[in-house]
């Protein structure tokens, strides 16, 4: 992230002022948009997406990259690979990185080594780019290594196209020689608004402790030594910031030429958690704040605008599978019904009314496509989803869309050893 330090008192009003004409009413459902080139929503709880404005293209991410280097340190100390009172030694690459002027940093010497504590701290609150290149060598022995890393952590969660390069999110004009084999002199990380989503997803909560370090306004780097540093965090939305808004606790900004203003959030507000995702707000030359007006913009459209709301299902059939032949029992069928209510994710102009029901029956307990007596009313046959039919935006992981059991409807009992043999005479002949 370069080193843009903004007169936030200055402007304040200004921002304030943007943000009142701009405010965004519960009724503007349909049609909102952020000006930005993408944006992305997402409730924490259930995986619900809220808003996709070109979600899924490849963007530059700048150092919201570092949310990926965070997670690998913070799985690192987890599982005892590291302590956060590790000293780490400093390369001559990241000495030389934390002194280039127009980016953010703290000055990091060979002649000195530093906690895994220290370089973290730096890194998430003051987006330091050469403490997150330093932390890489020493959890993989070199950046390239670490970038290596990243990749599989990010494909593990289902991500395999992404174009990562540095623990860093620079552009590798600022790298040299260090640039990860093959990557072009200015290319950069890249990632769609989706997949920053998902990244943040795991992060808040694997590491829900992230947060207690991203939402904290200032602190110091090398205290207690003769040179202390003091780190301001980026995040304009945290308490004393020209863009403050309540409830806010992160995650990471980030800025470069070509990703421009970039910003991941979430906000806890009337028990629910919300992530947004701001790639290149597209108002930063008029407003410096453009990023966290917009990322304030859509926060209060997520939580305008959609609601949580019970369908009750249960004791419904199950469309197509209102029953389902028995073998070996004293009826031949038996009904499927839906077990019970379900919470469902509805947008202010969407219609509760109209929805789908998708039925999965448990392949394990048919045989040739029938149950075998005895069947136990209310036994589970399979399970259901629900999807609205306006509602086109779905879920960030599979599986996340709210369900309920499909079970069966009465008892069957198992036929006595005479209407047995004769069902199976029958079935011979026939």
């Amino acid at each position: 992230m370069k080193k843009k330090k903004q007169l936030w008192v200055f402007f304040s009003l200004l921002v304030l002022f943007f943000q009142s004409l701009t405010a965004v009413p519960a009724q503007a459902a349909d049609d909102f948009l952020v000006n930005a080139n993408a944006g992305f929503a997402i409730d924490v709880d259930s995986g619900k997406i809220l808003f996709n404005q070109n979600g899924d293209t490849k963007l530059e991410i700048a150092s919201i990259t570092k949310i990926i280097t965070s997670y690998l340190v913070l799985e690192a100390v987890k599982e005892r690979k590291t302590t956060w009172e590790t000293p780490v030694p400093i390369s001559a690459y990241a000495e030389a990185l934390s002194a280039v002027p127009e980016l953010s940093n703290v000055p990091l010497y060979t002649s000195q080594t530093y906690t895994v504590k220290d370089l973290y701290d730096a890194m998430v609150i003051q987006s330091a780019n050469a403490a997150a290149a330093a932390l890489a060598e020493l959890l993989a022995g070199s950046e390239h290594a670490f970038v290596d890393q990243m990749r599989q952590k990010v494909a593990d969660w289902g991500i395999t196209d992404a174009t990562l390069l540095n623990a860093s999110g620079l552009n590798n004009m600022y790298l040299g020689d260090n640039r990860y084999p093959g990557s072009g002199l200015e290319d950069e990380n890249k990632l769609s608004a989706r997949d920053v989503a998902v990244i943040a997803d795991h992060l808040i909560t694997d590491y829900p402790e992230f947060l207690e370090t991203s939402k904290t306004t200032e602190a110091t780097f090398g205290e207690g030594t003769e040179a202390p540093v003091a780190l301001e965090n980026w995040n304009q939305m945290l308490p004393g910031g020209p863009n403050f808004k309540e409830g806010v606790d992160g995650l990471k900004t980030g800025t470069t030429e070509k990703a421009g203003a970039c910003f991941v959030g979430t906000i806890q507000k009337d028990g629910r958690r919300v992530i947004t995702v701001i790639l290149n707000a597209l108002n930063q030359q008029i407003d410096p704040g453009a990023r966290f007006v917009e990322t304030s913009n859509l926060m209060d459209y997520c939580f305008n605008n959609w609601h949580l709301q019970e369908v009750d299902l249960s004791g419904q059939s199950v469309p197509e599978h209102d029953s389902v032949p028995v073998s070996e029992g004293k009826k031949d069928t038996v009904g499927l019904v839906l077990k019970s209510k379900l919470p469902v994710w509805v947008r202010n102009d969407m219609d509760l009314t109209q929805y789908t029901i998708q039925a999965d029956l448990n392949e394990s307990l048919l045989d040739e496509g029938k149950l075998i007596a005895p069947v136990s009313k209310n036994e589970k046959i399979g399970k259901a989803t629900i999807a609205l039919a306006q509602d086109d935006l779905g879920y960030l992981e599979p599986g996340q869309a709210p369900s309920t059991d499909i079970v069966a409807k009465s008892d069957v009992d198992k036929a006595n050893a005479f209407v047995l043999l004769w069902q199976r005479i029958l079935a011979f002949f026939n």
